[in-house]
């Protein structure tokens, strides 16, 4: 789970850097789906196994506490992003190095004309910019899980039908949700990522994390129905072919509603469930292939470990990428640029994840708590030496120490 968290991350970084080379050979780039349904599909999986323990021991009330914390936490990353991401582009324009206006390409003036009522729009989630729409859908999923949780404890397939019927009711766009409410040109954008839709692939993954859902056989004939679904997927998505046909622009724009990314279109789900399922029966029983050989296990540590600490890299990455995407822009998108370029973003997710993983060990407790053990071994030794000197003897210089 954590290494294709990581890997999601990862292609996520890529796709964010604007008009990076590399994004031609991602995953979106040859089918419906891309990485968020990756990264989606495995924080179901997460959740169930974070949250499940909870709701199970300690009783509904408790485990609702638990995911309401949570979506605190989710909710401060992106109020900070948001800020973060908008002085990293202010810092770009002001520098004066940069021919592109950084704060226009991500549509930001009209929070910084307009900045009291977008600001209350900000804090309620009615103010989505684009760009940073990812975590308030996560956060509107993540609010949903102690009422499925409930429902699954009367009937599973209660749960799952209120899935789909959630999600087949997003499809007409009656639940939408406001991304513009306090613009002064009357916008009616709504949300790029709608949540009532999006759940259908959270849930996926985390009913089969909660053992909801059996895992799916791994027989040759489903194998190689994923692989058709794949590549029948391919001529349709290819900005290729779709460049080049005009009946696959045709069928794309008469038949978007099986494709839309806000509402997570059926094929969008029925091509990644070919691609999950293709992963699973590729990386072998417990991922053991991920890890056979110096390597791959060298590889795959990495990568997980990006997974890991998934929200710290993905708030890092968002940023990142803007201010790589800004410099390759510079450099013309030179190879050597787009190398470096890449390769330095990936660098920063991974060292992310290690000072983040470090901070959340506490590092300090463990020092104090050896700097303690010394302490009260010397304050031992003064006793010691204390209690064996003669009446009137000196005190020895280790009595000073303190403990």
């Amino acid at each position: 789970m954590d290494f294709f968290r990581g890997l999601a991350l990862i292609i996520i970084l890529v796709n964010h850097l604007t008009d990076n080379p590399w994004a031609l050979w991602t995953p979106s780039r040859f089918g419906f789906s891309d990485a968020t349904e990756i990264f989606v599909f495995c924080s179901g999986l997460a959740s169930a196994l974070a949250f499940g323990a909870v709701f199970a021991r300690a009783g509904m009330l408790l485990g609702t506490a638990r995911v309401l914390y949570r979506v605190w936490q989710v909710y401060w990353v992106h109020i900070g992003l948001f800020f973060c991401g908008l002085l990293a582009m202010l810092v770009l324009n002001q520098s004066g190095w940069f021919p592109r206006d950084e704060v226009g390409a991500l549509n930001l003036y009209p929070f910084l004309r307009n900045t009291g009522p977008n600001l209350i729009g900000l804090f309620t989630l009615t103010y989505v910019p684009n760009y940073f729409d990812v975590l308030p859908m996560y956060i509107g999923i993540l609010a949903m899980i102690p009422a499925f949780v409930l429902v699954a404890r009367i009937d599973v397939k209660l749960a799952f039908l209120c899935s789909l019927t959630l999600w087949a009711v997003a499809q007409a766009g009656w639940l939408d949700l406001p991304a513009e409410w306090w613009f002064a040109n009357g916008s009616t954008r709504t949300w790029f990522f709608n949540p009532f839709a999006w759940q259908l692939v959270f849930f996926t993954g985390f009913a089969l994390a909660s053992g909801w859902l059996p895992a799916p056989p791994q027989r040759a004939d489903l194998a190689w129905a994923a692989v058709a679904v794949v590549l029948l997927t391919v001529p349709f998505a290819w900005h290729v072919s779709i460049g080049s046909f005009e009946f696959v622009r045709n069928w794309r724009s008469d038949w978007v509603i099986l494709h839309d990314k806000t509402h997570f279109g059926l094929l969008r789900y029925v091509h990644f469930l070919a691609l999950a399922y293709l992963a699973w029966v590729v990386v072998g029983p417990a991922g053991a292939r991920l890890t056979a050989g110096p390597l791959r296990r060298r590889v795959t540590a990495v990568v997980a470990l990006i997974g890991t600490q998934s929200l710290a890299v993905f708030a890092m990455s968002m940023v990142l990428a803007r201010v790589l995407g800004a410099v390759l822009r510079l450099y013309e998108f030179s190879f050597a640029a787009t190398v470096a370029v890449n390769l330095l973003g990936v660098l920063g997710l991974v060292l992310t994840a290690w000072a983040t993983g470090w901070i959340k060990s506490a590092p300090w407790k463990a020092a104090m708590r050896q700097s303690g053990g010394t302490h009260a071994a010397s304050a031992a030794l003064a006793r010691q030496d204390l209690a064996e000197a003669p009446a009137g003897a000196p005190v020895p210089a280790r009595v000073e120490v303190k403990a």
